[in-house]
């Protein structure tokens, strides 16, 4: 009933652990992994350790939202192989988020990333508080660093969208081409809190992404637009809380959603999502929630109009 495939990727649930939330440790991983996911996305891996910038690093800014400049923080990918291997001992999917300075360490890291386990690989090319973000506004660059890869590897290939750019579809159909398997739709959103005593942006890097609630229906505007252009499968990403979420994810488009902020709250939130889907299923006489894919496109929407002489 909940059962999916993304390119051969067969998941038990569509819940799929979003990349930078927890997915660093084979021990956190494998606790996730039964708490109700279908599969596991990690923390973005780079080509070697990285710090991160100073706290204050994350804060809630409102309730169930966070903004947060984490700066991609990471053991390096040397360091995170016996992770992948340890954490693949148990047949789980799983997803590893890859970035790099450039076309070469990116299938550098996909390529180990492979040789240790992963069953995918998530491009992060939109990170809106780290250099990456460079290439996932451009989409020239977008379809050249997905081809490269593609080429380097047999590994579905996931490329992680970034919001912030004029249109998130031109960039989408750019990575289609270069022959991504599926998108990841949406990233975080640029923005900034600024503590009005100090006069000075909260976080010490200044800016960063905002997460969490109050980004759920961007998101879906965003698959939304995304289902009518391209071909590829969809993977919903941003603000969901409760298993409506995820619905309104599906019927947008979605093949599967990524669930990252909303696990503060502790895991118990994975299987109550999953009850409300079987039961929202067995409501509708649905046998598969991959029914629910893209249905709102059925309905028109009202033309604007004309004006009245």
């Amino acid at each position: 009933m909940l059962e999916v495939n993304i390119a051969g990727l067969k998941l038990k649930t569509p819940l799929i652990l979003a990349s930078g939330i927890l997915g660093v440790s084979c021990s956190v991983m494998n606790r996730l992994s039964k708490a109700g996911l279908g599969a596991i996305t990690t923390k973005s891996i780079g080509p070697r350790p990285r710090i991160g910038f100073n706290n204050p690093s994350i804060i809630e800014v409102q309730p169930g939202t966070f903004l947060n400049s984490v700066g991609l923080g990471n053991p390096g990918i040397d360091n995170f192989i016996q992770e992948i291997k340890d954490f693949k001992k148990i047949n789980f999917p799983l997803i590893v988020s890859i970035f790099g300075q450039n076309d070469a360490t990116y299938v550098e890291i996909a390529n180990k990333a492979e040789n240790a386990g992963a069953d995918a690989v998530e491009i992060n090319i939109s990170c809106p508080h780290s250099e990456v973000a460079c290439l996932g506004i451009d989409k020239v660059l977008t379809q050249n660093i997905v081809s490269k890869i593609k080429e380097s590897i047999s590994i579905p290939v996931f490329i992680k969208l970034n919001p912030n750019v004029t249109d998130i579809v031109d960039i989408a159909r750019a990575a289609e081409e270069g022959g991504a398997d599926a998108v990841v739709a949406i990233n975080t959103m640029e923005a900034m809190a600024i503590n009005i005593d100090t006069k000075r942006p909260i976080l010490s890097h200044g800016s960063g992404g905002l997460s969490g609630k109050a980004i759920h229906h961007i998101a879906v505007k965003k698959v939304y637009d995304l289902f009518k252009d391209i071909h590829i499968p969809i993977i919903g990403c941003g603000g969901i809380a409760n298993w409506q979420d995820v619905i309104e994810f599906f019927l947008a488009g979605a093949t599967a959603v990524q669930i990252g902020t909303s696990l503060y709250n502790g895991f118990e939130i994975l299987r109550e999502i999953n009850e409300g889907l079987r039961n929202y299923l067995k409501k509708n006489n649905l046998k598969s929630v991959a029914e629910l894919t893209g249905l709102t496109h059925s309905f028109t929407t009202q033309e604007v109009p004309n004006f009245i002489d």
